[in-house]
């Protein structure tokens, strides 16, 4: 029965056809002969018996006498009413039981075949008008209605994880908003202070000149912090804009790119910091540009956070790359799943270099490359931050 069940609907359609037929065919012949033996049994009554013998002795034994059909009137009202019901069977029997054992087989291939299937989809139809994607489509058949669900439901699944990235999309932005109205605020506020204090004590020589260049100094920084905001925001206006720019990647590549940039930000931030990439022959397809800058964020947050040591561990192989950083700091808190939101850790006494969104860029990035980034701690200390890219081509 499964096999049958796993038929395409073509070949299961023609299997209950040519089922369907044969048995009519079986059928009628079957009927047709009982009929005809009926009819013969009603005619016997009325044929002159001894005639009939002596016809049958002078055709001799191997000869076939037939029995004749007697006329209307001379038969009882019920027999011939059977003769003439014997006479419809044999006329149109076959083709009456073909139009039946077809109508059998197609409510039987719809019951079989179709009928659960189509269920499925229209209560899932009904259940997506309704925005209710918290369901699984279940049939299990190998053929096109079991392709259709199956396609149905991956629409299902897509579905679902859009609504969950619309959601994410918008939560991200009401706390986008909240940081430009904090963060805009906060220096405006100084900036604001300031000039009134220059505007009200300066003209009447009330404020010293140190003063007044201390004020225009921390303006200045203030100003700095505005422009660092801005050009944050404008770098994460265009991470969803930014196209993708596969190329071929070997081990040896990243890691004499990394391996640059090591040695520049040893020097900055006076820590030692170790690479491991082992050899692999095989290249990696992805945009080298977008994965050196998820590392480059990994190792300037490893490199702030961390105590001494920074360690860099590159896997690359032919589907998957993955890039994992440890430092030696006091790892993440509690709020771990937030380290990853735009502005997290944000100190309104900050200069503004460190943004707060070098975590966030390197998830959306990871995110774009069909990866993720996975963030936790060590057993003996410090953070750990892994970086997975998946081959986009």
């Amino acid at each position: 029965m499964d096999k049958i069940k796993n038929l395409s609907v073509r070949k299961t359609i023609f299997l209950y056809m040519a089922a369907a037929l044969f048995c009519s065919f079986l059928l009628s012949a079957v009927l047709v002969r009982i009929a005809r033996r009926a009819q013969m049994h009603i005619w016997w009554n009325y044929v002159d018996q001894e005639a009939y013998f002596e016809a049958v002795e002078r055709e001799g034994p191997y000869s076939i006498t037939d029995i004749r059909r007697p006329e209307n009137s001379k038969m009882t009202p019920s027999d011939l009413f059977v003769s003439e019901l014997c006479d419809f069977l044999q006329t149109y029997a076959i083709l009456i039981l073909s139009i039946g054992g077809s109508l059998g087989a197609v409510l039987l291939f719809y019951h079989i075949k179709l009928k659960k299937p189509i269920e499925e989809l229209e209560q899932a139809s009904k259940k997506i008008a309704e925005n209710h994607l918290n369901f699984t489509i279940h049939y299990e058949s190998r053929d096109e209605m079991g392709t259709l669900c199956r396609e149905f439901e991956r629409m299902r699944e897509q579905l679902a994880r859009n609504n969950q990235i619309l959601w994410r999309t918008i939560e991200e932005e009401k706390m986008l908003r909240a940081a430009i109205a904090h963060d805009i605020r906060a220096p405006l506020s100084v900036l604001k202070g300031y000039q009134e204090m220059l505007t009200e004590y300066l003209p009447d020589a009330d404020m010293d000149m140190d003063q007044a260049m201390e004020m225009l100094r921390e303006s200045g920084r203030q100003i700095e912090r505005m422009d660092a905001f801005v050009e944050a925001m404008r770098k994460m206006s265009s991470l969803e804009s930014r196209e993708l720019a596969p190329e071929d990647i070997s081990a040896g590549q990243l890691k004499e790119a990394i391996r640059a940039e090591l040695s520049i930000v040893e020097k900055e931030f006076q820590k030692q910091c170790t690479l491991e990439v082992p050899e692999s022959e095989e290249r990696f397809c992805g945009d080298k540009e977008i994965i050196l800058e998820v590392t480059e964020n990994l190792l300037s947050n490893a490199l702030r956070h961390g105590k001494q040591q920074i360690a860099i561990l590159v896997k690359t192989g032919y589907s998957e790359l993955s890039i994992c950083v440890r430092d030696d700091g006091d790892g993440f808190g509690e709020d771990v799943e937030k380290v990853t939101e735009a502005f997290y850790g944000r100190n309104v006494k900050d200069s503004l270099k460190h943004a707060g969104i070098g975590m966030y860029i390197s998830r959306l990035y990871c995110e774009k490359h069909r990866g993720k980034l996975v963030l936790g701690n060590e057993e003996q200390g410090g953070a750990v931050v892994t970086a997975i890219f998946r081959r986009i081509a």
